[in-house]
């Protein structure tokens, strides 16, 4: 039997986009297609890195999750092309990260080099390094945002990340710290105390969502570092129920753009939905 669409719009293309190292890339990729998959009016191609660069450009948005994913220049300006027309683009997690891994034999200390220049450019930030994974306060910035309306201060087990940044983020969710960074050649947090999680910006007509929460790790995500099983699987980030609501909103936005509208977890997701 039929059932009736949900939603009232036209097809929307989305491309995701998820790879990358150390991390469980499987279990991100699915929690996202699960969040795409509510909304009828979604076309998505999956993908593992920007090289097709065809589909990516052509699409209404692009949703990332990667780790040391390194677009070419090339690459980073098509989707900047595709942004400054409208686009969308939400980057989640260490999609903002190129990490040159220790060698064997020497330090271990993980280097951040400004290997995708065009790329941090249309994010707005780079990644340079983050503390040991434990709880952190998440507060809100811009309670008014339709992206964090209604949630309040949270506390959440996962990585903060310590970032260079653009003068023109629109801070929406950040989180205090001002400590070491062990393992990374960025030891210590450079200058500032406040660290967005939560942030936009504008690119022509379009614009650029970044959510860096959302770590996961599988048992055989650092076989390159010498641990061809860790025996463990973690996932606690993504247990938090304020994480997994911004991203549901994160997700709609990116959808449907400024149209979309924040409703409670079970009902439609967007005013476009019946």
């Amino acid at each position: 039997m039929a059932t009736p669409a949900r939603c009232t719009t036209g097809r929307v293309d989305v491309a995701l986009v998820c790879g990358g190292h150390w991390h469980d890339i499987d279990v991100a990729r699915l929690q996202i297609l699960q969040l795409l998959g509510r909304h009828d009016s979604v076309r998505c191609s999956v993908h593992k890195d920007f090289s097709d660069i065809d589909t990516l450009g052509a699409a209404d948005a692009v949703i990332a999750y990667t780790c040391d994913v390194r677009p070419t220049s090339e690459q980073a300006q098509r989707l900047r092309d595709r942004v400054r027309t409208g686009g969308r683009f939400l980057a989640l997690h260490a999609t903002n990260s190129a990490i040159d891994a220790p060698g064997p034999g020497g330090a271990r200390v993980f280097r951040t080099p400004d290997a995708m220049p065009e790329f941090s450019a249309l994010l707005g930030n780079r990644f340079l390094a983050h503390p040991k994974i434990a709880p952190f306060l998440i507060e809100v910035a811009a309670p008014e945002h339709r992206l964090v309306a209604g949630i309040t201060s949270f506390t959440t087990t996962d990585e903060i990340y310590v970032s260079e940044l653009a003068g023109d983020l629109t801070v929406i969710l950040d989180v205090e710290y001002d400590g070491p960074c062990p393992g990374f050649e960025t030891e210590q947090v450079p200058g500032r105390t406040r660290h967005p999680v939560l942030f936009s910006r504008s690119e022509g007509t379009g614009s650029v969502v970044s959510f860096t929460l959302g770590h996961c790790r599988g048992r055989f995500d650092v076989a390159d570092m010498g641990i061809d099983d860790l025996g463990v699987t973690d996932t606690v980030a993504w247990e938090s129920p304020e994480f997994n609501e911004v991203l549901r909103r994160c997700v709609d936005w990116a959808v449907h753009g400024d149209d979309w509208v924040s409703c409670p977890v079970g009902e439609h997701p967007t005013k476009e939905c019946q």
